[in-house]
């Protein structure tokens, strides 16, 4: 007996009457009815949204922008929504309302856009008020657990394009505002600058006061030591008038006696004329002195005055103030009624002396003149007082002088040492100031200042800084397409699970015979292969036909169906053949593993750990993988090892088949009465 004989024996047993005959009819259509009616009932789902009914609630109440126009960005949004009619939108009052119809079924869904959302939009215009604009979504399970997932995607759409717009407008307004920050920064630097000229001017004013200042505390010290010296001169001027007065007291005492010392008299004559001489002297040179330390004196306060009005620190007007401020001064002060002392004192010194003088020519003649002798020596005894007296408050005023010089040199050392400061801190500030200048200008060169047409492409790249370019090696047309590697596997191993419901692994002829055991496994096969052969063939044709799946490479398609079906039915035979009535349990244990395994709609990586081991080992996994190549037009260099892959599992099937044969050549009590039938 051979392989086809046992094979066609079977076919003839099951197309022996019309019963059979549609049976075979109705299990060559599984395959079709479980995955061409599945596609087609969700062949392209995403392109009917617009059936159903969403309600649109719109309490936008607008707002104004920072540039005064003004924004209605929740009624554009709904415009927009309805113009794309994604859904159909069905406008409603309030929230309350959408909830309501939400919640009955009445609506899908409600999208609600609440009355501040154009004002949270224009918010970001202002720094310290700055919102996020909301858009409310309410949805319902139980109106459709997937309608969440479309949703999402079509509010997250809607937020993407509002935000990209409004985005648009305020990194354009913060652009603007670089601009004005440009533009204000180089006034900025230009007034740095002109303050950096100013302040070079001070310093240079400042190091003149210096240099003026510095001269004007020597001056003050010269004058303090010419002070000092006419003091000294004073003081040498009032122990001479003492003198002088205390002789002239002594000589009017001695004039009682002066017929008798006339001699004598003529002696301290000379000698009161020598003293006069030199007194006399003194008294000239302590008035040269102060003659020529007013004039030294007034001399520095002139130079001093051209100098400062040569720098520029005093007017000539100021200066010609303070020369006659110094005269009054010096006009009005004790050492100018010093000088008026010492002048009339040196006259009388004058006439003193030339009144010894007589007296010494004369002493031959005192004798008779003791009575006008005697009231000259008062009179000169008077004079003489009125010296000392003179020459005492000459050397008061003298001190006064001196104490008023020490103070002078000691303002002109403060000022000279304050000059100084100023004119370290002014060129301090010069430096400073120019660096100001400086890093300012540098600032603003970094500040952007773009003009409109840059403004604009950057104020579309900051809304939208990141675009994604799409570049999809392999396509699926539409949701049905991308379905149907997974449907179309899973149906035809329904489709072949469902033969063993009225075709039998292993006829019990067959195992009679004296063929071998492979032989009669691969004759209880093949009719399981015709069959899903046709059902293969049916699927493939109805789907791309009918369905218009449209793969890119048809005709390999339906040969790695026919693999699959060969595979598929293969291991359906041999596990029924080899378990009997439990194998139909374990290829439905088969088929639920593999149908949470294969990756038909989620990437099998995204399973739990133990299911990887299953799709490594089950063939559905594969097949789902290979027709995705073949239908979209992806890299077909794993369809040889794919179908090398489904030979092995054909192989498996086989050997299995035979070791049910040989398993059953032998027959027993169980195997006459089995304990579940088949």
């Amino acid at each position: 007996m051979t392989v086809l004989r046992l094979a066609r024996s079977e076919l003839k047993r099951m197309t022996g009457g019309l019963l059979p005959k549609l049976t075979i009819l109705a299990l060559t259509m599984v395959p079709l009815l479980y995955g061409a009616v599945y596609l087609y009932a969700n062949w392209n789902p995403y392109g009917h949204l617009n059936n159903l009914d969403a309600a649109l609630v719109v309490e936008d109440t607008g707002a104004a922008t920072s540039d005064g126009t003004r924004l209605e960005a929740g009624t554009k949004v709904a415009d927009s929504l309805v113009e794309g009619n994604v859904f159909h939108w069905i406008p409603v009052a309030d929230s309350d309302e959408a909830d309501r119809g939400v919640s009955s079924g009445q609506y899908a869904f409600a999208l609600k856009i609440p009355k501040d959302f154009s004002a949270n939009l224009a918010s970001p215009g202002s720094f310290d008020s700055a919102s996020q604009a909301m858009l409310n979504v309410t949805t319902n399970d139980a109106n459709n657990y997937l309608l969440s997932t479309i949703v999402d995607k079509l509010t997250t759409a809607v937020h993407s394009t509002v935000a990209t717009e409004v985005g648009e407008e305020t990194a354009n307004q913060l652009l603007t505002g670089f601009g004005t920050i440009h533009t204000q920064m180089l006034k900025a630097a230009d007034g740095a600058g002109q303050l950096a000229d100013g302040v070079a001017t001070l310093r240079d004013g400042s190091a003149t006061l210096y240099q003026g200042t510095t001269e004007l505390s020597a001056g003050a010290s010269e004058l303090q030591a010419g002070q000092l010296k006419l003091r000294d001169g004073a003081n040498q001027l009032t122990d001479g008038a003492g003198q002088l007065s205390s002789g002239l007291s002594l000589l009017k005492d001695k004039t009682a006696s002066l017929p008798t010392d006339t001699q004598t008299l003529a002696a301290g004559a000379a000698q009161v004329a020598a003293g006069n001489a030199q007194l006399n002297a003194k008294v000239q040179d302590v008035a040269s002195q102060l003659e020529a330390a007013d004039q030294g004196l007034r001399t520095r306060v002139v130079e001093s005055n051209n100098r400062l009005v040569a720098s520029g620190v005093l007017t000539q007007e100021q200066a010609n103030a303070i020369l006659a401020d110094f005269d009054a001064a010096a006009t009005s002060s004790p050492v100018a009624a010093a000088k008026t002392r010492l002048q009339s004192d040196a006259a009388q010194i004058q006439q003193l002396a030339d009144g010894s003088e007589a007296v010494s020519v004369g002493a031959a003649q005192l004798a008779a003149g003791t009575p006008a002798l005697k009231d000259a020596v008062s009179q000169a005894s008077g004079g003489a007082d009125q010296l000392h007296t003179g020459a005492a408050a000459l050397a008061t005023g003298e001190q006064s002088a001196l104490d008023g010089a020490a103070k002078l040199s000691d303002g002109a050392r403060r000022l000279d040492s304050g000059a100084a400061q100023l004119a370290e801190g002014a060129g301090t500030a010069a430096d400073g100031s120019r660096s100001l200048a400086d890093e300012i200008g540098k600032g603003a060169g970094q500040v952007p200042n773009p003009d409109d047409a840059q403004k604009d492409n950057l104020s579309r790249v900051m809304a939208d800084p990141v675009a994604v370019s799409n570049v999809s090696q392999a396509k699926a047309n539409s949701y049905g397409a991308g379905l149907a590697p997974f449907f179309l596997t899973l149906a035809l191993w329904i489709g072949i699970f469902m033969l063993v419901q009225a075709m039998r692994p292993i006829t019990q002829r067959a195992l009679a015979s004296n063929a071998p055991s492979w032989k009669i496994a691969l004759g209880g096969w093949l009719p399981f292969l015709a069959v899903s052969v046709v059902q293969a063939s049916l699927l493939t044709l109805v789907v791309n036909v009918a369905l218009g799946l449209d793969p890119a490479h048809p005709v390999l398609m339906w040969l790695f169906m026919l693999a699959a079906a060969m595979a598929f039915s293969a291991l359906i035979q041999g596990i029924v053949a080899l378990l009997g009535s439990p194998g139909k349990l374990a290829v439905l244990i088969l088929l639920v593993l593999q149908l949470v395994s294969s990756g038909g709609t989620f990437p099998w990586q995204t399973t739990p750990q133990p299911l990887h081991v299953v799709h490594e080992i089950l063939p559905m996994g594969y097949v789902v993988t290979g027709m995705r190549h073949l239908i979209y037009g992806a890299d077909l260099s794993m369809i040889l090892p794919t179908v090398a892959g489904l030979v092995g599992y054909t192989l498996l099937g086989t050997v299995l088949s035979t070791l049910a044969v040989r398993r059953n050549k032998y027959w027993s009590l169980k195997t006459l009465k089995p304990e579940i039938a088949v």
